[in-house]
């Protein structure tokens, strides 16, 4: 649970770019790779407070070993941090072939105290660009309290998916959907879209019991 918004599976899908919603990172920052010896700075990457990292660091191991370590070297070429003027991590997301068939967003995240200022929407754009027309349609997975950033997914493209069953999850989009418009500025909850998701994409999902994404 995050801001009081229950832990609930939301799906997303960009079949084209709005290069409208691109933009640059501000003076100070820039964009690097992952090194080896930041795996450990990664894996908290999804967590606010260190305890919480603290705790779910056996599930961030237990991911990797089971989506990342068999493609180490393609994990660590892909995964990129946004850094500070010191080369500090203070964002991080990248792109990943999922079942070895669907190109996914995984793991975007910008630090509190650095939100607002528009890192992650030009993280996103440096990530977006980097893809190729073959890779797309573009998907990721997302829960409710991540609305801030499903409006910023929304700029860029992305519809909500509303199959009820995705791979190994239910879709939560029906329960989420009244959530969201509580929460999200009544623009940017108009403007969210709503598709069915691509049968390679359902097929390619339920390959594996393993989620990738």
């Amino acid at each position: 649970m995050s801001e009081g918004l229950p832990d609930k599976n939301l799906f997303m899908m960009c079949s084209v770019l709005n290069t409208a919603a691109v933009r640059s990172l501000p003076p100070g920052f820039h964009i690097r790779k992952c090194r080896e010896d930041e795996l450990g700075i990664w894996m908290d990457f999804p967590f606010d407070d260190p305890v919480e990292a603290k705790k779910y660091r056996g599930f961030m191991t237990s991911y990797f070993q089971n989506v990342y370590a068999d493609k180490k070297e393609v994990f660590f070429d892909k995964c990129l941090f946004v850094c500070d003027s010191e080369n500090r991590p203070i964002g991080t997301c990248f792109a990943w072939k999922a079942y070895e068939k669907i190109t996914t967003i995984h793991w975007f995240k910008v630090l509190k105290q650095y939100e607002g200022l528009g890192i992650g929407r030009a993280l996103l754009s440096y990530v977006m660009q980097g893809l190729s027309a073959s890779d797309y349609p573009v998907f990721l997975h997302t829960q409710p309290d991540s609305f801030r950033a499903i409006k910023l997914y929304a700029d860029f493209g992305f519809s909500l998916l509303s199959d009820p069953v995705i791979g190994t999850r239910t879709n939560d989009l029906e329960e989420c959907l009244p959530i969201l418009q509580a929460v999200m500025p009544s623009e940017a909850f108009q403007a969210l879209k709503v598709t069915r998701a691509p049968k390679f994409f359902l097929e390619a999902v339920s390959t594996l019991s393993i989620e990738q994404f």
